[in-house]
């Protein structure tokens, strides 16, 4: 699951309201549901809404999120991003999420031929070695435990870290400057230091594999170098986007799921009784809570939704969580339901910044679910569901905390 730096999603409703429209982005107080002012817009796809000081549209509709998200009119240039220069031009090579075509879909064809679909299930080995050792040292230690700083954080940090090819030694470097990027609360400043920092290390690591390459990704991206396509600090900024994003979403989404599972015991017990039914309900999880929230746009020329005239420049929200919740689309849509077909959910996007790494997400958490209610039958909340501490402080929803017990033998 990836984000980027423009990608300014759930948190507290920090936006200051002018000229009466409501501040965006919203806060949730369910875990497990968008904030309540999306029902107002129920019969209008389109709302003006301030964002952080900036006024821009509000497009909630599952139909036309997925259209005008493809509509090439559409621009991730422009929008306020610690990942540009003052002037909007690309301050980050390699960050191709950031960028429009042509750049956006050179950078992307070039990484696509080696983070295939293929070459991500070839991983799930791997996976499992890993989330198996995390839940053996849960089971080794005494309850609570807390499984984000357990399991749900480190599982997709080891697995990016080995795809990479980069130490895992590293880790607690990664985390403070992806959390730095992520933060709400961090300045322009304070992320350009944090992506300096890493793209720095990964520009040496780059140096290191073009002389003693492996069979990891960052060693096939040098070949890539060699024929002319990148330069070296475009590979160290792919990689260090694709670190950054490997680090904190996948994470958050397994503890968010992992609660959501807890609570909703009739769909965990369906799930227990019927394992195959694990792909489908990792659909619906990403569906039901959709951790990014919204993705931001500027329209590149004016065009017309839902008869709304959007004029050239202006700022559009899409809002992948209301999308994921259209009655029109998916019935009883608040409703957690793993028989449903939720494939059609937006929460990877939509179009050509579509989430590359959703294969490797949709993996890890089908892997770590199942192997946790087959060795951890028991496993239940260590505190009440009220206790838990949602992350409203922070561009990717999810929870600070998830402490959990077990009967043990």
């Amino acid at each position: 699951m990836t984000t980027t730096p423009a990608d300014d999603v759930l948190g507290t409703d920090t936006a200051s309201d002018t000229g009466g429209h409501p501040a965006f982005p919203f806060g949730r107080t369910c875990p497990f549901a968008p904030n309540d002012k999306y029902q107002s817009f129920s019969d209008d796809n389109l709302q003006k809404v301030d964002f952080k000081g900036t006024p821009g549209w509000l497009v909630t509709g599952y139909n036309n999120v997925r259209t005008v998200l493809a509509d090439p009119r559409m621009s991730v240039r422009g929008i306020n991003d610690s990942s540009r220069g003052d002037d909007g031009e690309q301050a980050v090579p390699g960050f191709f999420v950031a960028m429009d075509p042509p750049q956006h879909d050179d950078l992307r064809r070039i990484l696509a031929k080696e983070f295939t679909p293929r070459r991500m299930a070839a991983m799930r080995p791997t996976i499992e070695r890993i989330a198996n050792d995390l839940i053996d040292e849960i089971l080794k230690s005494d309850e609570p435990v807390d499984i984000i700083d357990a399991l749900a954080l480190p599982l997709p940090s080891l697995v990016i870290c080995e795809l990479l090819g980069v130490p895992y030694d590293r880790h607690d470097f990664f985390q403070e400057r992806t959390r730095a990027v992520l933060a709400a609360g961090s300045t322009p400043e304070q992320v350009g230091a944090a992506i300096g920092d890493v793209m720095t290390y990964l520009a040496e690591l780059v140096t290191i594999k073009q002389a003693n390459p492996g069979d990891d990704l960052v060693s096939l991206l040098v070949k890539h170098i060699e024929s002319g396509d990148l330069g070296v600090i475009d590979v160290a900024g792919m990689s260090t986007f694709l670190l950054m994003a490997g680090h904190e979403t996948t994470g958050n989404m397994i503890g968010l799921g992992l609660f959501a599972l807890l609570e909703h015991t009739d769909q965990l017990a369906e799930l227990r009784e019927d394992p195959e039914l694990m792909p489908q309900a990792v659909e619906e999880l990403l569906r039901h809570l959709d951790i990014i929230g919204s993705l931001p746009r500027t329209a590149t020329e004016d065009l017309e939704v839902e008869g709304q005239r959007i004029a050239k420049g202006e700022l559009l929200m899409f809002s992948t969580e209301a999308g994921n919740r259209d009655p029109s689309v998916f019935d009883e849509p608040d409703r957690l339901d793993f028989h449903r077909d939720a494939s059609r959910h937006l929460t990877f996007g939509h179009g050509i910044h579509t989430c590359l790494g959703a294969p490797l997400a949709r993996l890890e958490l089908q892997v770590v679910y199942s192997l946790l209610l087959e060795r951890i039958p028991s496993l239940r909340l260590a505190v009440p569901a009220s206790d838990i501490k949602l992350k409203n402080d922070a561009r990717i929803f999810g929870v600070h905390e998830l402490p959990i017990m077990w009967d043990r033998p």
